[in-house]
């Protein structure tokens, strides 16, 4: 409770910060497709334990993309679902049973490695005779999963796997927010079953940032709308590889 009597304790202000960066992660995900946990994990590790954190943030993301859902229901690919969602689930729920007791660090390091390679191959497909196979899909389903369950970064690497598969812009935002939806419905009830009460202690900043991610999803479909699906395809593209980037350096404590 301490880091939330801190920010209570040193006027709004703050939490008005956190809000307002909410808003803006959540809209941005929106076309992205991903990216809400890696934005709001740091901030809310600055308020509450890891495990903790990962399980709040767990909360508002799966009520942030069943919003997302309701938004853009008519764009769902149900292929695409049908192709991952098995996947995504067998491994958010090993990766959310697994939350407390394995090591994330050297998975982050391996995964964030992946997720910078990865789009460079993908980028220069059109120069070289290389092609990510999409048998691969069943490993980046369960990956995703897997890595949604254990520390919540899942978006990412499910967004390098569905951006090849989908290309308009809104089959790709509304899938992805079905795909994201599976792996939060199947990690947050074991998050709860493990960390109810630690996660009690924190319910008046979840619903802070519940309220902020649904004003988001309203603000970021209308982003959506509006761009380009070049424009979505090179920001997943670039937010893949920060995200790489991001994950590296958690891995590696830099």
């Amino acid at each position: 409770m301490q880091g939330v009597f801190f920010y209570y304790k040193n006027g709004n202000m703050e939490l008005i910060l956190i809000f307002l960066v909410v808003i803006f992660a959540a809209a941005l995900t929106v076309p992205a497709g991903f990216g809400l946990s890696t934005i709001m994990t740091p901030i809310v590790l600055l308020m509450m334990p890891p495990h903790e954190a990962v399980a709040v943030v767990g909360v508002v993301h799966g009520i942030h993309n069943g919003a997302k859902y309701i938004s853009l229901r008519e764009y769902v690919d149900v292929d695409a679902v049908k192709h991952y969602g098995i996947w995504l689930v067998i491994g958010a729920l090993i990766g959310s049973v697994l939350n407390n007791s394995v090591p994330q660090k050297p998975l982050l390091i391996i995964i964030g490695a992946f997720l910078i390679v990865l789009p460079l191959l993908t980028m220069s497909e059109k120069w070289t005779n290389y092609k990510i196979p999409e048998s691969n899909d069943r490993i980046g389903g369960f990956g995703s999963g897997f890595m949604g369950g254990l520390s919540g970064h899942q978006g990412a690497l499910r967004a390098m796997f569905l951006s090849r598969r989908l290309k308009d812009k809104m089959n790709y935002a509304a899938t992805a927010s079905v795909l994201a939806l599976s792996v939060d419905i199947t990690r947050v009830p074991v998050y709860f079953f493990f960390r109810y009460e630690n996660m009690a202690e924190y319910f008046e900043l979840t619903i802070i940032l519940v309220l902020a991610a649904l004003i988001g999803v309203d603000v970021g479909k209308k982003w959506l709308k509006s761009m380009k699906n070049s424009v979505v395809h090179n920001l997943v593209m670039l937010g893949i590889i920060i995200s790489g980037l991001f994950y590296l350096k958690e891995g590696l404590n830099l």
